[in-house]
C-alpha cells in the first residue's frame, strides 16, 4: 500500500476514508429535508433526490459510496435541462447578424435616397407641380420629365441641355422617349418669350410645368441628370451599344462607325455633346442623348440581380429626382420579372429651325406634334403617322396642344423653308 496523509490508504486515518466517516448529527438535522439545505441554496437543491441509507455503516469496506459522476448527476440534472439548445442558440446569432445588417441596408439606402433627392424650397416646388397619372389606375402608365443638364442639383442659373418626355408603361414594359428641342420657342411664366430650356433656371418645377402645358399631360416624376457623371456608371455596365445613324468624328476625337457600336463613357459623353459634326444638329444631338438612356436602361436591366445595388449608387450619384431607390429597383424588378423584354420608341417633337429678332429658336409643328401626343398617349409608336388612334385619345383636345408655345401657328410655308427639321436627322 501506499503511505499517503496521517495513514496508509485504506485505513481509517487516511484522509480518503474520513471523507466518508459518519458524522455526529443532533435532532435538528432528523427533521424535514429541507432543513439539510443552507437558506441561500439554490431553489432545485430541494429536489435533488439523496442515496436510499445503506444497512452497513459508513466505514464498512462494503458500503455504498456514490462516485462523483453519480453526485454530479444528482446536483445538475436541471441545471442540463435549462441551458438553451444549440440550435436555438445558432438562430439567436443568425438573427442578430440580420438585423445588423438590416440597419446597415437601412442606413445605405437612407443615404442613397438624401443624395438623389431635390431639397428645399425647389423640393416643395416640385413635389407641388408634379401630379398623379389621369388614370386612378394602380399600374396605370406615367409621364416623368428627364432634364440632362450640366447642374445636377438644379440652382438657379443653370438651363437644360437636355429635355426629354418619358411615358413609362411598366405593364407592358413600354417606354416613350420624346425629345423636346432645348431652343422649342414658348411663353415663359411671365408672359415673356424664351427657349423651353430656360424654365430650367427657375427650378426644376418650372421646366415640369413647362413640358406639362406643352404636351398637355400631367407629370408625375422628375429626374435630372448629369451627362458627365454617368460616364461613370456606363463604364461600371461595361459600356453600353448604341446604333449609331451615320458615321462621323466628334470634336473630341471619338470616330463613330455607322452601326451598332460599344462605346465606354467617355464616348458616350463625346457622343451627345456632338452637334456639328452630324447632318442633324441639335435635333440629331437629341437622338442621340434619347439611345444613350435607352442603352443604360437595357444594360441596367440586363444586369445580375447581385449587382443591382453597385448600378442604383452609380446612379444616385448621377441624378436628382422625386424617385426613391425603392422605387427604382421595384420598376427594374417589374420589367425584370415579367418576362417581357423592354420595348422603347424613340421620338422628337416634329419642329424647325427659326430666326426671329436675331434670335434662334425652334418652332413647333402643331399638327404633326398634336398626332404625335395622341400616338404617345395610346402606347404606339410615335413615329407611326399611318397608326389607328383610338378614340379615347384621339378626341383628347388636350394632347399636344402645345398651350405655351409662342412660336407662328401658320408654319407651313416656313417649316418648308427652314434650314433645318426634324425630317433631316439621320435614320
Amino acid at each position: 500500500m501506499t503511505e499517503y496523509g496521517n495513514g496508509l490508504e485504506g485505513t481509517p486515518g487516511h484522509p480518503k476514508h474520513a471523507r466518508h466517516a459518519k458524522q455526529p448529527q443532533d435532532s435538528a438535522s432528523t427533521a424535514a429535508p429541507s432543513s439539510s439545505f443552507a437558506p441561500d441554496a439554490p431553489a432545485y437543491a430541494a429536489d435533488v433526490p439523496r442515496a436510499a441509507a445503506s444497512p452497513l455503516p459508513a466505514d464498512s469496506p462494503t458500503a455504498h459510496h456514490p462516485s462523483q459522476q453519480e453526485v454530479r448527476n444528482l446536483t445538475h440534472r436541471e441545471h442540463h435541462k435549462r441551458r438553451l439548445p444549440i440550435v436555438a442558440r445558432i438562430l439567436l446569432v443568425v438573427v442578430a447578424i440580420v438585423a445588423v445588417a438590416g440597419v446597415a441596408a437601412a442606413a445605405w439606402v437612407g443615404h442613397l435616397n438624401s443624395s438623389m433627392s431635390v431639397g428645399g424650397s425647389e423640393g416643395q416646388q416640385l413635389s407641388n407641380a408634379l401630379k398623379k397619372p389621369a388614370s386612378g389606375k394602380k399600374d396605370a402608365p406615367f409621364y416623368m420629365v428627364i432634364i440632362g443638364s450640366d447642374n445636377r442639383s438644379g440652382v438657379a442659373g443653370s438651363r437644360s441641355d437636355v429635355t426629354m418626355l418619358a411615358r413609362v408603361d411598366l405593364a407592358h414594359s413600354t417606354v416613350t422617349l420624346v425629345s423636346i428641342p432645348r431652343d422649342t420657342m414658348v411663353r415663359a411664366s411671365n408672359g415673356s418669350t424664351e427657349k423651353i430650356n430656360a424654365e430650367y433656371n427657375n427650378g426644376p418645377a418650372a421646366t415640369v410645368e413647362a413640358v406639362s402645358k406643352f404636351a398637355g399631360v400631367p407629370i408625375t416624376h422628375y429626374m435630372a441628370m448629369s451627362f458627365d457623371d454617368l460616364a461613370g456608371v456606363i463604364d461600371r455596365l461595361g459600356g453600353v451599344t448604341v446604333n449609331v445613324p451615320e458615321a462621323f468624328t466628334s470634336r473630341d476625337g471619338y470616330r463613330f462607325t455607322k452601326g451598332d457600336q460599344n462605346i465606354s463613357g467617355a464616348e458616350a459623353f463625346s457622343y451627345v455633346r456632338d452637334r456639328y459634326n452630324e447632318s442633324g444638329g441639335d435635333f440629331g444631338r437629341a437622338q442621340a442623348q434619347r439611345q444613350v438612356v435607352e442603352a443604360i436602361a437595357r444594360k441596367t436591366l440586363e444586369s445580375p440581380v447581385t449587382e443591382l445595388p453597385g448600378v442604383v449608387e452609380s446612379l444616385a450619384g448621377s441624378v436628382s429626382t422625386d424617385l426613391s431607390v425603392t422605387d427604382l429597383v421595384s420598376w427594374a424588378t417589374t420589367v425584370k420579372g415579367s418576362g417581357i423584354r423592354l420595348k422603347v420608341y424613340s421620338a422628337v417633337v416634329p419642329s424647325y429651325s427659326l430666326s426671329q429678332d436675331g434670335v434662334s429658336y425652334v418652332g413647333t409643328m402643331y399638327n404633326e406634334w398634336r398626332a404625335m401626343m395622341q400616338r404617345v398617349d395610346a402606347g404606339m409608336d410615335p413615329n407611326d403617322a399611318n397608326a389607328q388612334v383610338p378614340r379615347a385619345q384621339a378626341s383628347n383636345t388636350a394632347l399636344g396642344a402645345a398651350e405655351n408655345a409662342t412660336s407662328p401657328k401658320d408654319y407651313q410655308q416656313l417649316a418648308a423653308n427652314a434650314g433645318l427639321t426634324t425630317n433631316d436627322v439621320a435614320q
